[in-house]
């Protein structure tokens, strides 16, 4: 079984993001199952999306526009997708490094 983690950094203010909501789901049949849900803390860390996932296809979901909004900023991405595939072995960390006209995403540790 797989943790899974993420956390968002917006690299326009070089700090961490808080209150993004995240959504986990998996792909099941042809559609996709809602696993967790939550927000960043105050680190933009969302530690807890999953603790025992199984291998399978997933995705996370960031509403990005939401808190850039927030912020008083102003971006074409309101909503960011990181699809995956998960082992079911090893501990997945997807972090998202955020800024308003641009994104970017890794497998981290």
């Amino acid at each position: 079984m797989s943790k899974i983690t993420t956390h968002v950094l917006d690299t326009v203010l070089g700090k961490p993001a808080d209150g993004i909501a995240v959504r986990l789901e998996k792909r099941e049949g042809g559609g996709w199952i809602q696993i967790s849900s939550g927000a960043t803390d105050s680190d933009g860390r969302c530690p807890n999306l999953a603790l025992a996932a199984e291998s399978g296809i997933y995705k996370i979901t960031f509403a990005t526009g939401e808190y850039l909004q927030r912020m008083g900023r102003r971006s074409i991405y309101y909503e960011i997708t990181i699809t995956f595939i998960c082992g079911g072995e090893v501990h997945y960390h997807l972090p998202l490094l955020l800024s308003d006209n641009s994104y970017t995403t890794y497998r981290g540790s």
